[in-house]
């Protein structure tokens, strides 16, 4: 029996990939590495951190405190380790770390010195003796939430996507779920999408499991921004969607973030459902605008047992991603 562990679940480390000059964050990288080492040190609060970079030494230095970090020189493309990072199953009562494809979204981007990371990773230790599958299915962490009891949660455009696995149907998609991460439900929203989102609509930006009863999801009222057809849609979906018990789920709904657009006036995938998730903290992404607030006291009602950390991500957008992008977790 195996079940993809829920994000909730104590945690071992947490996984990220720091910018570099050879990245296209080079262009301004000094402004790049602020949120990553905010985001780090948050996590260190509670949970060991281990930084994947160009150079040890250079990184280390940007920190004042070296707590609960590890730092690990690997080559690179990008930063978004939650996509390219280990998937991790729990399998007859023991951890086992996946390492599927990476093909960067559907090859827009180079991903060779990505999607060897997680094999690079193993051989150096770092994950002590939890065995290693890698697996010729193109699959990314940030496609796929769960609720650690069987059920995933997925988009039908980007699993289904031509350009991941040449096109598999739901069927087919779902059988790979159920053989891989001993998946018993798939709940498939076929809606919700936001303006400049590389990947083809991933879960973590649209709508997360918080608990077995419980999804967060992003809602926009505003019947003038374009998104507002689509994640209607999608909101009426989730209602339709029971828990594990037969139960329609309790939504809690997050704000779309005012826009955020880059230099040449091109709308930015600002989302607050991209948050972790750690052993002792919940760290969310803002983006200075208004909304900020009002996603502050959401999630602190919610997660009463937790420190609640918020991080600017404006710049982290402008590069595709958002903070959970930038994190991958590993249980115990």
């Amino acid at each position: 029996m195996k079940t993809l562990v829920a994000e909730w679940e104590k945690q071992r480390a947490v996984l990220m990939a720091f910018p570099h000059k050879n990245s296209d964050w080079n262009s301004n990288l000094n402004t790049a590495l602020v949120p990553f080492i905010r985001i780090a040190q948050a996590i260190a609060y509670s949970t060991p951190v281990y930084i994947i970079c160009d150079n040890k030494e250079t990184i280390a230095s940007l920190f004042c405190s070296s707590r609960n970090l590890s730092f690990i020189e690997i080559a690179t493309n990008d930063t978004w380790i939650r996509d390219f990072g280990y998937i991790s199953i729990v399998e007859e009562g023991e951890v086992k770390l996946l390492d599927f494809q990476f093909n960067a979204w559907g090859g827009k981007f180079e991903s060779q010195l990505d999607n060897a990371v997680n094999r690079t990773l193993h051989k150096k230790g770092y994950m002590g003796i939890m065995p290693l599958e890698t697996i010729d299915f193109v699959l990314e962490g940030g496609a796929i939430e769960s609720d650690g009891l069987g059920t995933i949660m997925t988009t039908t455009s980007c699993l289904c996507n031509p350009n991941r696995n040449g096109g598999l149907s739901k069927d087919e998609v779902e059988k790979k779920l159920e053989k891989y991460l001993g998946a018993k439900r798939i709940l498939w929203l076929d809606h919700g999408y936001l303006a400049g989102d590389d990947t083809d609509s991933h879960i973590d930006t649209l709508a997360r499991f918080v608990s077995a009863d419980t999804i967060m999801y992003v809602q926009c009222l505003d019947k003038q921004d374009e998104h507002y057809g689509a994640l209607k849609k999608m909101e009426e979906q989730l209602r339709t969607f029971q828990d594990n018990n037969g139960k329609a789920y309790k939504l809690l709904a997050l704000p779309l973030p005012s826009a955020k657009y880059d230099k040449d006036k091109n709308r930015l995938a600002a989302t607050y459902v991209n948050f972790l998730i750690t052993n002792g903290t919940v760290i969310y992404p803002t983006y200075s605008v208004s909304e900020d607030k009002v996603v502050d006291t959401i999630f602190k009602d919610f997660f009463q047992d937790k420190e609640i950390i918020p991080v600017e991500c404006a710049r982290l957008i402008e590069e595709g991603g958002s903070l959970h992008c930038s994190t991958m977790q590993i249980p115990f």
